[in-house]
């Protein structure tokens, strides 16, 4: 597929949420229409493999009779193969062009219940099975009877078989084309999505180049991955920028709080082709009760929300995850709480990337102690990038991105890189352009101090500094200002004056002339 054919795509999603824009908040239709894009992608998957299954006999999958006793022992064939290879199944009367078919041959067709039968079919058809973790309550947020979608069950209706009109209009190529191209676009809603929701799509997405920040530094000189973890993963956006880096991810995986993100996560990694055994992503709160207690992964990326309260109580000290330090950070700041949890989980050999507010770089009294036990006692901190102003939704403070390994390379310097000054300013938020990018990754490859933008910073340096990460205590972008001539100033002052002079005398003569002087 062309870059013009994925542009069209994208376009043809896009044009769809019009249809719903001014129902309802975008936030609110955000779920109804990823919802049903995953929903035609699940049942065009499900036909090609179907139909893969029965092309030696001849058989059109989508014409079997589920209730046709002769058709039953084809069609459990057919869901046997579909939950090993995709994980759930879906009878042909379920399948989303058939559901286009009924809506186009019948304009009174009432159809929501049968899609939300066949919605919760979907979910039913892994229960017992290995993909059950993954596919369980994936719908809960499609609640067809909701009156955001109308006030009366045939208005609702109406705008279900709109939605179902509107997608049957757009080839998905699901034989034809790469999974990353859907799956790109299918990114490019969740984005367009964050950036109408504004503050709350902090919740859910890291913008791009930020992604790729993160991705190319916990995969820089490795083709192979074994395994990536986002202890904060929102949409999953972040862990699918790590596998375009490198040639294999092993297995991903996540943890999400909010049960809407969560299953949108999940639904971004199955359309992205990521197979449901390849990736473990899991709902609560990660601090309170982390899902993956004996993962050691090899790459951890995250952009946790900032300064999150959270409950430091003294018990957690307990925890095998903040007892090495003998203190927690604050109630009203776990951003250093997620960086203890994100150690405890990074392998010995493994590199983690993390988004965290400026206050993390300086802050003293608990945070402090934190931070001088990482680089005195730890040595794991590897670098200290600073961004650029209003990147992130929801907030226009800068922010930087914290590198750690535990076995580095380069253990008795930190690298400071200040790349706060390289964005293209935009009308909402500012952009990092791809040579911004580079030019942050090259610096940390190289690991070279550059003139009023990257410096190497001995541990000794750090300790004579208290473990303040401040960058400008580091990073010295002071510009002088040219040297003013006052003499030369004076002079210019003079002859401006004299003209002035010249003006005003010129303008009572001709105020004269007219009688009004």
């Amino acid at each position: 597929m062309s870059e013009e054919q994925k542009r069209r795509l994208q376009a043809q999603l896009w044009s769809i949420c019009n249809y719903l824009r001014g129902k309802m908040s975008g936030d609110e239709f955000r779920d109804y229409i990823l919802g049903f894009i995953f929903f035609k992608f699940l049942s065009e998957r499900l036909y090609a493999i179907a139909q893969n299954a029965l092309e030696a006999d001849g058989i059109q999958y989508e014409e079997l009779d589920e209730n046709n006793p002769d058709h039953k022992e084809i069609i459990e064939a057919v869901r046997q193969e579909a939950v090993d290879a995709l994980g759930y199944h879906l009878n042909p009367s379920q399948l989303f062009d058939q559901i286009a078919r009924k809506i186009k041959a019948d304009k009174d067709a009432f159809v929501i219940g049968d899609i939300q039968q066949l919605l919760s079919d979907i979910e039913n058809s892994t229960r017992g099975e290995e993909s059950e973790d993954e596919f369980i309550h994936l719908f809960e947020d499609m609640d067809l009877n909701s009156s955001k979608l109308g006030k009366t069950p045939d208005q609702r209706n109406e705008v279900v078989k709109g939605i179902i009109r509107q997608l049957d209009e757009i080839d998905f190529q699901i034989n034809e084309i790469e999974a990353d191209v859907l799956g790109d676009s299918y990114e490019y809603l969740i984005s367009n999505f964050a950036s109408d929701a504004g503050k709350k799509a902090g919740e859910f997405y890291t913008p791009q180049k930020v992604s790729e920040i993160l991705a190319r530094v916990v995969s820089l000189g490795k083709t192979e991955l074994k395994s990536v973890y986002d202890p904060t993963c929102g949409s999953g956006s972040l862990l699918l920028r790590v596998a375009k880096h490198v040639k294999k991810v092993g297995r991903f995986y996540g943890q999400e709080f909010n049960r809407t993100t969560y299953n949108l996560a999940r639904m971004n990694m199955i359309l992205h082709g990521v197979h449901y055994k390849h990736f473990d992503i899991k709902q609560d709160d990660t601090l309170e009760r982390p899902q993956h207690p004996d993962l050691k992964a090899e790459a951890i990326v995250a952009n946790p929300p900032f300064s999150l309260n959270w409950d430091a109580n003294d018990l957690k000290l307990s925890d095998d995850r903040f007892s090495p330090y003998g203190k927690l950070a604050p109630k009203t700041k776990a951003d250093l709480a997620f960086i203890q949890h994100m150690l405890h989980h990074l392998d010995d050999k493994g590199v983690a990337a993390v988004v965290v507010p400026h206050g993390v770089l300086f802050r003293g009294s608990s945070e402090g102690h934190i931070r001088e036990h990482i680089i005195r006692e730890m040595n794991a901190l590897d670098a200290v990038i600073g961004l650029p102003a209003n990147l992130f939704f929801g907030t226009g403070i800068p922010a930087a991105i914290l590198v750690f390994k535990k076995c580095r390379e380069d253990s008795e310097n930190i690298l400071f890189i200040d790349a706060s000054r390289d964005f293209e300013p935009g009308k909402n938020q500012n952009n990092l352009r791809p040579q911004d990018v580079d030019k942050i990754i090259d610096t940390l490859a190289s690991r070279k101090t550059t003139e009023k933008y990257s410096y190497l910073a001995p541990l000794s340096e750090i300790a004579e500094n208290e473990y303040n990460l401040n960058i400008p205590r580091y990073v010295d972008t002071f510009e002088e200002e040219e040297e003013i001539d006052l003499m030369a100033v004076n002079a210019e002052r003079v002859e401006i004056e004299k003209e002035i002079a010249e003006l005003n005398a010129k303008m009572q003569g001709y105020l004269k002339e007219l009688g009004y002087a």
